[in-house]
């Protein structure tokens, strides 16, 4: 879905989940408020509350397929959207 952002994450187990999904939204929020202030109006919120974490033990590669395969359908389900 195009609301939807798929990542294959790796990071030292020093950082918890939490930390990490924190860190990405705020300073991506951040960076999207900065680039498009001008379009913007009113509430700096980006993200939503929640996410969805799972940890890929046994074919990392399907995942990364996956990933990919959701980039492209999204790239392709634009482009039929502007017909």
């Amino acid at each position: 879905m195009s609301d939807q952002v798929h990542l294959c994450l790796s990071f030292p187990p020093k950082y918890s989940i939490a930390y990490v999904v924190g860190f990405l939204k705020g300073k991506s929020a951040i960076r999207l408020h900065r680039e498009f202030r001008s379009e913007t109006k009113g509430s700096k919120h980006f993200w939503v509350r929640g996410y969805y974490v799972s940890t890929v033990v046994l074919d990392e590669n399907k995942v990364r397929e996956y990933i990919r395969e959701q980039e492209n359908a999204d790239k392709h389900q634009m482009e039929f959207d502007l017909e």
